[in-house]
């Protein structure tokens, strides 16, 4: 049992080093916000570069590919090249790689620049959270805690929102120009200001290229089998079921190498952490819900209510407006009660979120998301802050950059994994549904028989030869209409026992000590 006197003294905050992680937290949002800022564009692009629909959605796809793979080998460059270099980096390629997005011609350059755009970016995230935890003392977590997982939740969330005005306004290269000179002003203010750690290129010479191409293929390949599975029939396509062998391989190497190199490109020890270890499970949950829920809302107001990419931002937006104003209350939270309770509030809040949810109808509009999507961005933000204090909060200083990548990277494999059962969800329970409901619509049906005279008798009032024909067509789209919402429910019911189940988890985990600062171990 360490004293107090055994604790090395608390970092010391000066007004450089607040600035300096300002700048951070901005270049960190600018790195998310690009994940999800093209999902209401996606159109748009698609018009401007002529790609096909299965062409257009790698733009999406190769950013997130790109972005997995170099979240958790962040660990390591932080330690090679030191935080303000490799941020620096980061930023100044991510800047080049926004512009070059926004002047390419053909979808394949598009592909290749997001790749780049991704890569980088995937540079940025895991720094802040190692820069939060390591350079403030315990005492201000209730402050910094709440900023980085405000970021962390609102950029996805507004991504669409931001991107549907953007390409709404102007044009859809608006979306990557934007970033440029943000990301001039990023790189100038980190090799201005950031002073936190020194660089050890000696890591260089024993770097591990064979685990650096294993870890590459392991989470590519992954990305790849998440993203592609569920519309492809998962092992029913070849390229699917290839890579998913790469994966297999590519995983069995990287843990491999990392067990058994001095310095590996991916340092686990953290995981012997119990609270790392749990806050990382609570992590992949919460990129299960962040990403899910940012994808599902859009996918019903297009899909069933027919909006465009400008409304679908205006009425998602609340989420957003919502995390941002409970951020304080998060972080007065934090520091007054059991961070364990407080995740627990935030788990049910979340759950209850999406249980509202399960009453949808096709004619649900922006009144009726209004409260579950309030009650979601409140809940995203009281569960944030207390699992980013308990997974990093009890961890020693040098385990914490290895450690900041891995977190971060279980929460976006939370997001891909969520999606994939999502998308497969929604598939085969549309079908299930729409076979259930068409077997009720049958010629004995007397509803379904004088819908049916109903419509043909207002298709022919209006001058159509066939009005039994169109009525038939008629009542088959609503068919379709009903079998999707019915799939969405299945799927915010899915989310809800989640949530709800894993609630209690929250109380197995050990609160940090206070004043322990990131020492504590």
């Amino acid at each position: 049992m360490s004293t107090a006197a055994d604790q090395p003294p608390e970092p010391e905050i000066t007004p450089r080093r607040v600035a300096a992680f300002l700048v951070m937290v901005f270049g960190m949002f600018m790195a998310i916000l690009d994940i999800q800022i093209v999902s209401a564009s996606l159109p748009e692009i698609q018009a401007g570069l002529g790609a096909s629909a299965d062409e257009i959605s790698w733009v999406q796809t190769s950013y997130l590919i790109a972005e997995v793979v170099m979240i958790p080998l962040s660990g390591l460059l932080g330690r090679m090249m030191s935080t303000r270099y490799l941020f620096a980096a980061s930023a100044a390629g991510f800047t080049v790689a926004s512009f070059l997005c926004a002047t390419s011609g053909s979808i394949n350059e598009m592909i290749l620049w997001r790749a780049v755009q991704g890569f980088l970016g995937g540079g940025m995230i895991p720094s802040v959270f190692a820069a939060a935890f390591t350079i403030f003392p315990a005492s201000k977590r209730s402050v910094v805690s709440p900023m980085i997982g405000l970021v962390a939740t609102l950029a996805p969330t507004v991504g669409p929102t931001v991107g549907g005005y953007l390409s709404h306004a102007m044009s859809w290269h608006w979306l990557f120009l934007v970033n440029v000179p943000a990301g001039i002003g990023v790189t100038i203010g980190i090799l201005a200001l950031v002073d936190f750690d020194k660089p050890d290129w000696s890591l260089f010479d024993s770097f591990d290229w064979i685990g650096l191409g294993a870890l590459a293929c392991f989470l590519g390949a992954m990305e790849f089998v998440l993203e592609e599975g569920p519309g492809n029939d998962w092992f029913q396509d070849e390229i699917v079921a290839v890579l998913f062998v790469v994966m297999v391989i590519g995983g069995v190497t990287t843990f491999w190498r990392a067990f058994t190199r001095k310095n590996p490109v991916v340092d686990f020890s953290a995981f012997g952490n119990v609270n790392f270890a749990v806050g990382s499970v609570f992590s992949f949950v919460m990129g299960i819900g962040l990403y899910g829920m940012t994808y599902l809302y859009p996918l019903y107001l297009s899909s069933i209510r027919g909006y465009d990419s400008l409304m679908i931002g205006e009425t998602v937006f609340v989420s957003g407006l919502a995390m941002f104003l409970s951020a304080p209350l998060a972080g007065i939270l934090s520091s007054k009660i059991d961070l364990r309770l407080m995740l627990l509030l935030g788990f049910l809040g979340f759950g209850t979120s999406s249980w509202m949810l399960t009453g949808m109808t096709a004619d649900w509009d922006f009144g009726e998301l209004l409260l579950p999507q309030i009650l979601r961005g409140l809940s995203l933000m009281i569960c944030m802050v207390p699992i980013n204090n308990l997974a990093l909060g009890t961890l020693p200083p040098d385990k914490m950059k290895s450690a900041s990548g891995l977190y971060n990277l279980m929460r976006n494999l939370g997001g891909a994994v969520g999606l994939a059962v999502i998308n497969t969800l929604l598939t085969d329970r549309g079908a299930l549904h729409s076979a259930r409901l068409s077997e009720a619509l049958n010629w004995a049906n007397p509803e379904a028989l004088r819908q049916i005279d109903m419509l043909a008798a207002g298709f022919e009032a209006q001058g159509l030869a066939d009005g039994q024909a169109g009525a038939l067509a008629q009542l088959a789209g609503r068919v379709t209409q009903q079998a999707t919402v019915m799939s969405f429910i299945d799927v915010f019911t899915l989310i809800t026992v989640l949530f709800a189940g894993l609630a209690v988890l929250a109380l197995a985990m050990k609160p940090p000590r206070q004043g322990a600062g990131s020492a504590a171990h």
